[in-house]
């Protein structure tokens, strides 16, 4: 939307600066989004006074003129014809850049004499295409900005162009009394009323409008007059300059009309040449596949259902978005038949989408009119055809009937200071209502019919905040609910949730977040794929179930990076994961995914392949820090999708608490995966919580006696654990024995066939005082009993 500051000003009274208008623009929600300041690229020029010329002595069309400027007496060199002693000129002095030549001016010689700047014409300063001579002024001071000189005598010279952005809910800012009504309801001056006219018509129209039954939902009133005898000639300066300052090409008084009052009220108009329109016009739907050559001098093929205006010939505008070539005024036109129709908003958007025009007409009826003044915009706009083109009108041409758009809500202060968050007193806020055009009928507010984005309480107080400025609000801290340091607001699962996250990143993996949906073959993969967990209604074939475990989709995510040629990847999601479709069925994982190797190839030879042991090292670095105890159980029970060989479950008892190993190559091969391929789950909600509810810790206890370490070596059978011969050899003596470390196996040899050897380490550690040889016997002895019995194994000799 655009418009001149004078233009504003002819709706608002005003002392306010160009600038306190625009920063109030934008702070009621109008946001400035340009501004063209003429006076800005004119502010260095200066009027000064040619006090003598004379003919150059070298140059036939030059002249070397003495002028008086605010710097005293310069000497420069001109070219115009009407360059002559005694004449008021505009100076560019050394230093001033000219636009419309895009040059600094410089001191410099002209055929041998110095010139010392240039007196201009006004296509030089981009004031218009006159260049056949320099400006010559009928008054002005010496040293005088020549700006100022404008602002006085030819202010639309200097107008400020504005631009704003208008969001879809404003259409009464579609128009600058709208805009006006808001800068006044702020505070930056006073709404001048708007003289309204009134039409007694002489005869009655020869041209009648109808409206068609199937046509009122969507054109709910017409009212228009036919008005004889015009003559359509240009339309006045002051019209013809308003409408080029907003970008619009002045045609002919009666288009402009319509143009001028797009602009100024909001108000779409379009006027029909009743000569040749033949018989009476009927505002009805289009059949489908109508053609009609449209003011922008296009052909349009009418859709069926689009509202148009037709006589006995056939469509000659479509309805409230752009009129027709043979219907349009030119300039042999005399009689006229004015239109102003209220249409409904969805059904003009529905029509401009669908014949792709995008006019000012459209624009505004889309968005909303003023229902309540298209009666009295009719009038206006006759009054003024009437005014500059001669004629006279008809009585009122009317069909349909206005909707009532009257509406009331409750006004309540105290509530509109609470959603708000700062004071504003009754008083100003009933002002400030009462000034956007709002009707108070003690606590209710009525709306004004030119504000169809009103439709609730929650409006009241936005227009009353909007109008009191934002800007006035001041943080405040919250209250605390009570004294001192708040409790923690996180859950422990919540808690828990982080730290996993959390540890997992520090380990160096990338957090993934994929869809809970998957297809069913990849569902039933990892255990899922269920009636139970399939989704009526899936928005592809491959998200058609709930997944039923977090590694198919950082398996899905390796896939697509391996394709694009990323070898080593180390991924993770925290995220739920579904056995069935109720509420509860679900389950909080954490789980990590390595696939490759450990990292790039270097001249250490330090690369390797994944393994279980790095899935494994990262799995129990992530338990510690979710509190698990220090001692699990190693279980051989992963799920299928697991490496039968190299996996494992971590539990206490029947409570799982993760699963780490490789995945199984059958299910690398079906999810597109080049292996190898490690990972872990995790069950942050099997996680015993920690007995102790504070958050500091024990006394440190630290041990002054002189630890011993004894190794065993086993002979046990190939298929024996490590983990059962360690855990064995722990619970021998449970107050002494501080560790167990596996730090060697053997195979074949002497042992034979089905045999191996495992050698251990036992750190003793004593309490309460120190070990003698006695005491270290006992222990072994108790170790290589508890060993053989849980295994069968034999102290190696």
């Amino acid at each position: 939307m655009k418009f001149t500051l004078s233009w504003l000003k002819e709706h608002l009274e005003t002392d306010a600066s160009l600038d306190e208008i625009l920063y109030a623009l934008t702070d009621l929600g109008l946001e400035v989004e340009g501004v063209e300041d003429p006076a800005a690229r004119l502010g260095a020029f200066t009027i000064g006074k040619v006090v003598g010329a004379e003919k150059h002595p070298d140059a036939d069309r030059l002249k070397v003129c003495q002028v008086a400027t605010a710097s005293g007496e310069v000497q420069i060199i001109c070219g115009a014809p009407n360059a002559r002693q005694g004449i008021t000129v505009v100076i560019a002095q050394p230093g001033t850049y000219v636009p419309g030549i895009d040059t600094t001016i410089q001191v410099g010689k002209i055929r041998g004499i110095e010139s010392h700047g240039m007196m201009c014409s006004e296509r030089e300063m981009e004031l218009s295409e006159e260049h056949d001579g320099i400006i010559e002024l009928p008054s002005g001071e010496v040293g005088e900005r020549f700006v100022d000189w404008l602002a006085a005598h030819e202010p639309t010279r200097v107008d400020p162009v504005i631009e704003i952005a208008i969001t879809p809910n404003r259409p009464d800012a579609l128009g600058v009394h709208g805009i006006a009504r808001d800068l006044a309801a702020r505070g930056l001056g006073k709404l001048k009323p708007i003289a309204h006219a009134t039409i007694e018509g002489g005869f009655e129209s020869p041209v009648k409008v109808h409206l068609d039954e199937a046509a009122k939902d969507g054109c709910h009133a017409f009212h228009g007059y036919y008005i004889r005898g015009v003559n359509n000639g240009p339309s006045p300066e002051w019209l013809q300059r308003k409408l080029r300052a907003v970008g619009l090409r002045p045609i002919s008084a009666l288009v402009d009309i319509t143009n001028y009052f797009t602009y100024d009220r909001n108000r779409p108009l379009h006027v029909f040449d009743a000569d040749k329109v033949s018989g009476d016009l009927t505002i009805t739907r289009a059949k489908g596949g109508e053609e009609l050559l449209a003011l922008d001098g296009k052909t349009y093929t009418i859709p069926e259902g689009v509202l148009v205006f037709a006589d006995e010939n056939g469509v000659e505008s479509v309805g409230g978005i752009m009129g027709g070539e043979e219907s349009g005024c030119t300039e042999g036109t005399v009689n006229v038949v004015l239109e102003a129709a209220y249409w409904d908003f969805v059904q003009i958007a529905n029509a401009g989408r669908a014949l792709k025009i995008t006019s000012d007409a459209r624009y505004r009826n889309e968005r909303g009119i003023d229902p309540g003044y298209n009666r009295q915009a009719a009038d206006d706009a006759a009054a003024m055809i009437i005014e500059l083109c001669g004629g006279e009108a008809s009585t009122l041409i009317e069909a349909g009937e206005l909707p009532d758009t009257d509406r009331a809500y409750k006004l309540r202060p105290k509530r509109i200071e609470s959603l708000v968050g700062m004071e504003i007193p009754e008083a100003a806020q009933r002002a400030s209502l009462e000034a956007l055009g709002f009707v108070l009928e003690g606590d209710m507010a009525h709306v004004p019919s030119w504000r169809p984005d009103v439709k609730g309480e929650a409006d009241l107080v936005e227009e009353v905040a909007r109008i009191a400025s934002l800007t006035g609000l001041v943080g405040r801290p919250m209250a605390r609910a009570q004294v001192g340091v708040p409790k923690p607001i996180l859950t422990p699962r919540q808690q828990r949730e982080r730290s996993a996250r959390r540890t997992i990143a520090s380990l160096g993996y990338n957090e993934c977040v994929t869809y809970s949906f998957i297809d069913e073959a990849t569902a039933q993969i990892f255990g899922g794929g269920t009636d139970a967990t399939r989704l009526e209604n899936p928005i592809s074939s491959e998200m058609s179930h709930l997944r039923p475990a977090l590694l198919p989709g950082l398996l899905q995510a390796a896939a697509r990076n391996q394709a694009r040629g990323a070898s080593e990847m180390a991924l993770f999601e925290v995220g739920t994961a579904f056995h069935g479709g109720e509420p509860g069925e679900q389950r909080l994982l954490a789980t990590g995914l390595l696939v490759g190797a450990t990292g790039p190839r270097d001249s250490f030879g330090s690369r390797r392949e994944v393994d279980i042991y790095d899935a494994k090292g990262d799995c129990e670095a992530v338990l510690a820090a979710l509190g698990a105890p220090e001692r699990c159980q190693i279980r051989r029970e992963a799920a299928g999708w697991w490496h039968p060989g190299r996996s494992a479950v971590m539990a206490l008892g029947k409570n799982v608490l993760a699963v780490y190993g490789e995945i199984h190559p059958k299910v690398l091969r079906e999810m597109g995966v080049k292996g190898p391929a490690v990972g872990f789950t995790i069950w942050p909600d099997a996680v015993p919580a920690k007995k102790a509810k504070g958050a500091s810790r024990g006394a440190v206890k630290l041990a002054d006696l002189q630890a011993v370490e004894r190794d065993f070596a086993f002979v046990v059978g190939a298929d024996v654990a490590a983990l059962d011969l360690i855990n064995a050899a722990r619970g021998a003596d449970k107050a002494l024995i501080e560790d167990v470390r596996l730090f060697d196996e053997f195979i074949g040899g002497s042992l034979g066939e089905g045999k191996k050897s495992l050698a251990i380490t036992v750190r003793l550690q004593p309490t309460d005082k120190t070990l003698t040889d006695e005491d270290i016997a006992g222990v072994s002895a108790k170790v290589v009993e508890k060993v053989a019995k849980a295994t069968g194994g034999e102290l190696r000799g």
